[in-house]
């Protein structure tokens, strides 16, 4: 359940990189961290959906431009000129200009998860990190040992969990 307020919003277009036809090394980079450092006051608490498009073609998608283009809700937009090839709308192998608008939920305490500890357990060898938020949960299991045979009382070993945060 949402709250009303929580719905993302969409930014405006953002553009603050272009590509240098004469770079092959270079791009077009409307990365977070680019735009971060281009205004240190946006802030996108978390982004949800990403939209881009070339700033001659809004029209088009990316998709039907044919250049090599990465749109990650994650990341944002990369594009590289060595990735791409004369053809189409593309008279040189250089990027487009792209911008990029991202859906970002509001930064308000009430509308971002709250971290969560998990922790679970397993009797096969196993070593698993992940992290949610600022949460690592780490689990271990112990080294099966020789089955035990059935005239022995000795139990089986108990799995082993280790939680931190």
């Amino acid at each position: 359940c949402r709250l009303p307020d929580c719905d993302c919003v969409w930014t405006d277009w953002i553009d603050v990189s272009y590509p240098n036809a004469s770079d092959k090394n270079g791009g077009d980079y409307e990365t977070f961290e680019n735009i971060l450092k281009k205004n240190s006051s946006w802030v996108c608490a978390k982004a949800e959906n990403i939209s881009c498009r070339a700033q001659k073609f809004p029209n088009t998608s990316i998709a039907d431009l044919g250049q090599k283009v990465e749109c990650d809700v994650n990341v944002g937009l990369i594009c590289n000129n060595k990735d791409q090839q004369i053809g189409g709308i593309i008279p040189m192998p250089v990027c487009l200009n792209y911008e990029i608008s991202i859906c970002c939920t509001p930064n308000k305490p009430e509308c971002l998860p709250t971290p969560s500890t998990t922790s679970t357990s397993t009797s096969t060898p196993s070593s698993t990190t992940s992290s949610v938020s600022t949460t690592t949960t780490s689990t271990t299991a112990p080294t099966p040992t020789a089955e035990v045979p059935p005239s022995s009382t000795t139990p089986p070993p108990f799995p082993t969990t280790t939680t931190t945060t």
